[in-house]
């Protein structure tokens, strides 16, 4: 019996089999698409015509690792198209057959419709077989979209899970859903639209061509006549609507993003009466969009009915050439009427062509975004040889480390201390000094620039990520809450935690209170990112999802701002208890909340100015007795 999540891992290890990483490492060179003409976030957007066979190569390969399915599908179009390429001899031979039997007259009434008969029974079992095959090869060719999609949604999805903040920092999210819904769909269609077509209508012309030119080589040229030009005429078509579906993704990704910065932001708009500024802002981005949709469409058309001219062209002369060899008797109506069926049918595959073409565009284009995330190596990974956190003293060193965003001016310049466990550390700064960075850097939320990080003297890159991120717990300033009841937002850490353990992690948050009075308790439903509950309430419940981990490292990154002062030191106060085992490091700008800390940094610029005691630096009469003093004399005022 397989466990669960079981068919997850296995897409995922299939996918990185054939050239998609769904994980750390896992592409190689050969398999990546180079022809990048643009970066958003990190991410490189294939513009270059010269990439576009890499992709559709990457593209079939993942097909055709659905094998059993593939090879149903390919044998039923073979089938589907021998039987429609049977009609039109069929038919020829029907045709002659009653001409010949109408200028008989020694045969009977009764075996002129036996054979009549017989001639409709052929044609009518070559259109069923003909229509189930078909059917088969729709139904399966659909499903291998489905599974193709199936695998790149999960791989797209743990690769978003494993990508550095610093990629998320950039990279609006309304740009990456655009990508992992509707640029994955683009792919998922192009095997049954492009792919599986492709098949259909090389059988279907390349046997044709083969059957009309053994019978007739000038008609069965001039029935191909059209072909040539239909060729060329898509591969310009290709190449328009690449371009058109790029800007149109670009244009849906706008759309997204706008979309959601509104909803996320829905009360701001509100209160500030913006809605009209909102609506004229998504009004103009969906012009652009339509703009390019309506392109997109006429330049479809436009190939389609140019195409479809050129075959009725060919139609035209077929008729007009055989017509001609029937009145002078070097051909029988039944070769003319086989050579027009076989115009005819190809009539669907011609009209079709639009379709393969918008599909192969498609694919590419949508290919290449999706693949410029798949591609993205994180940066922030267990390194070779990475062994598990083995926790002994608890001790939290920083070693003269320095940190700079993307390669910006320095955020942290030379930053050490040390803090073991059971005892707490209290950090502080104006705002930019880079206080919140350090809280960052401890989990390894982000990699310094220069130093080393250590826990019990081991370097944290050397350790796996997995236990250094269950060893280090940072509670942060602003608090998210998922769509779920109270009770699962304590327990996310733990989900199999009980009820006692989340009441007593609530008991320690200072959260029954509130709790209690809304009318299912711990199992009311908060709305979307909490946003039904206050700023205070959201934050407690973030420290009761923290404490009930009871973490070996335990970071409060100004995670108490929004709640009151009072209720902040019954906080400070159930938590020492709790944490008295712990190594404790509170980044606040409320200098009460830091008095009981064995030592406080004052940092400016991303330097540490000040260190001591709250004694010792009110002492002092530097920056944090002046801070100090600002702040008791606000206290005083309310």
């Amino acid at each position: 019996m397989s466990t669960p999540g079981a068919a997850p891992v296995r897409a995922i290890h299939a996918l990185r089999n054939h050239g998609v990483s769904a994980a750390p490492g896992t592409i190689s060179e050969t398999t990546r698409p180079r022809a990048y003409a643009r970066t958003y976030g990190g991410m490189e957007d294939a513009r270059a015509d010269a990439g576009d066979a890499r992709i559709l190569r990457r593209i079939i390969g993942l097909v055709l690792a659905d094998r059993a399915r593939v090879a149903v599908a390919v044998g039923a179009t073979v089938a589907a198209s021998l039987f429609q390429l049977a009609v039109p001899p069929l038919l020829g031979d029907a045709v002659d057959g009653a001409l010949g039997l109408l200028s008989s007259e020694a045969v009977t009434r009764e075996a002129a419709t036996a054979a009549l008969s017989g001639a409709a029974l052929l044609l009518l079992a070559a259109a069923i077989l003909r229509g189930a095959f078909t059917l088969v090869h729709n139904y399966v060719g659909e499903a291998i979209g489905h599974h193709l999609a199936y695998r790149l949604r999960l791989a797209f999805y743990d690769k978003l899970q494993h990508l550095q903040f610093s990629f998320h920092d950039r990279v609006h999210t309304g740009e990456l859903i655009t990508r992992g819904m509707l640029d994955l769909d683009g792919v998922r269609m192009f095997v049954n639209t492009g792919l599986v077509r492709v098949v259909q209508l090389a059988i279907l012309i390349g046997a044709g061509a083969w059957l009309l030119v053994t019978t007739d080589v000038v008609l069965g040229l001039v029935s191909l006549s059209f072909v040539p030009f239909v060729a060329w005429y898509s591969a310009v078509a290709r190449l328009r609507l690449r371009f058109l579906w790029l800007s149109l993704q670009d244009r849906m990704a706008v759309l997204g993003r706008i979309m959601d910065e509104n909803l996320t932001g829905i009360r701001v708009v509100r209160a500030f009466g913006a809605e009209p500024h909102e609506l004229a802002r998504y009004d103009r981005a969906s012009d652009e969009a339509m703009a390019l949709a309506s392109a997109r469409i006429r330049t479809r058309v436009a190939s389609t009915t140019t195409m479809t001219f050129a075959y009725y062209i060919s139609m035209g002369l077929v008729l007009w050439l055989g017509g001609m060899r029937v009145l002078d008797g070097t051909m029988t109506v039944g070769t003319l009427a086989e050579f027009l069926t076989f115009i005819t049918i190809l009539q669907l595959p011609v009209r079709q062509l639009g379709l393969v073409v918008n599909a192969f565009a498609r694919a590419t284009t949508c290919g290449a975004r999706l693949f410029a995330v798949l591609d993205l190596e994180p940066r922030i990974k267990d390194q070779a040889g990475a062994r598990p956190l083995g926790l002994g003293a608890g001790t939290v060193r920083f070693e003269a480390v320095w940190f700079a965003y993307d390669d910006g001016a320095p955020v942290l310049r030379g930053i050490s201390f040390e803090v073991g466990r059971g005892r707490t550390l209290g950090i502080v700064g104006p705002p930019g000094s880079g206080k919140s960075t350090i809280a960052q850097l401890l989990p390894r939320f982000y990699d310094p620039t220069r130093g080393r990080i250590t826990i019990d003297g081991v370097d944290i890159r050397d350790v796996t990520l997995a236990t250094l991120r269950e060893a280090v717990v940072v509670v942060q300033q602003d608090s998210f809450l998922f769509t779920t009841s109270i009770e699962n937002n304590i327990a996310y850490g733990d989900p199999c935690a009980g009820e006692a353990t989340i009441g007593e992690a609530a008991s320690l948050a200072q959260i029954e209170g509130f709790v209690d009075a809304l009318p299912e308790g711990y199992r009311t439903l908060v709305g979307e990112r909490g946003v039904s509950l206050s700023g205070g309430q959201r934050q407690r419940i973030a420290i009761a999802r923290a404490a009930l981990l009871a973490p070996a490292v335990l970071v409060f990154d100004d995670s108490m701002a929004a709640i009151d002062a009072a209720t902040e030191r019954r906080i400070r106060e159930s938590l020492k208890a709790h944490t008295s085992d712990a190594t404790t490091i509170i980044v606040s700008h409320r200098l009460g909340a830091l008095a009981h800390a064995d030592e406080i940094l004052f940092l400016d610029d991303g330097r540490i100015v000040e260190r001591g005691s709250h004694e010792a630096l009110v002492a002092a009469a530097g920056r944090y007795a002046a801070l100090h003093a600002l702040q008791r004399r606000g206290e005083a005022g309310s």
